[in-house]
């Protein structure tokens, strides 16, 4: 199964066309949605303002390298590792959620455009195909099955299911369905096969076209504000807020008593 090109038996049966257009499509609605979304919510809007406002009040003028340096570090740290979660169980699953998602588009765009034309992919990019697949389920089902916050800190039973859930929902659709097709080609189950498929089809039309109402574009914005308060930090702006206070409050032994989860 892990060596199984899906992609490329499917082209027997389907022109390889068809499949690149459609790609070309998910990204497509992905950019028209997340241009909707931020018209609707006018949150480039309140990023330049916020950034204009913040230069007023800078302590010190950052120079093109120290604002590089910021950038960079910010995404090697603050972005690359999810750093803000902190150590621990939640920080674990995005990061393995992410990056098995990242694998997993990026080796389907390689294997759509480049071994639908009858070559044989390397079992390295099928197998990276499958193993973003597998991290994403991993990640995606423990962070919706027990970390939660609804479910781990407010007591909301875990299929519970709001507008914000849209992408996670889509997303772990996609790696599951994604993985049951390539299972059920490989073993000739042409029934079930092709049943997947279709499903696999539609969660990916639901995740790259339900942008718009769900938390998609969410993972745009965050690496802007990020971006953002270090550089407003680096300044001395603060983003407008007062500095950290010299001597931390003391809470005394009773905030030891259960660990941190009420976010």
């Amino acid at each position: 199964m892990l060596t199984n090109n899906p992609f490329a038996e499917l082209a027997l049966s389907l022109p390889a066309t068809a499949m690149q257009y459609f790609v070309i499509l998910m990204i497509l609605l992905v950019i028209i949605s997340t241009g909707l979304d931020m018209l609707h919510k006018k949150n480039v809007v309140y990023f330049f303002r916020n950034a204009k406002k913040a230069k007023k009040s800078a302590k010190t003028e950052l120079s093109p390298g120290k604002k590089t340096a910021v950038i960079l570090k910010t995404v090697a740290h603050d972005i690359a590792t999810t750093s803000e979660l902190g150590m621990g169980k939640r920080r674990l699953a995005h990061v393995l959620g992410m990056y098995g998602t990242v694998i997993f588009w990026i080796t389907s765009v390689l294997l759509i455009f480049n071994y639908t034309d009858g070559s044989v992919a390397p079992s390295y990019l099928t197998s990276s195909w499958h193993a973003g697949a597998i991290m994403t389920c991993i990640g995606g089902y423990w962070f919706w099955f027990f970390l939660r916050v609804d479910v781990s800190a407010e007591a909301h039973p875990w299929y519970r299911i709001i507008t914000a859930d849209l992408f996670v929902l889509a997303l772990l659709a996609c790696a599951t369905f994604g993985l049951a097709w390539s299972y059920t080609q490989s073993n000739n189950m042409i029934g079930l096969s092709y049943l997947f498929l279709i499903l696999y089809i539609v969660s990916n039309l639901v995740l790259f076209g339900g942008v718009y109402w769900s938390k998609f574009a969410h993972m745009f914005y965050k690496p802007g504000a990020a971006i953002q308060k270090n550089l407003a930090e680096a300044d001395g702006s603060r983003d407008n807020l007062p500095p950290p206070a010299d001597a931390p409050e003391q809470f005394g032994l009773g905030i030891k008593r259960e660990q941190p989860k009420h976010y």
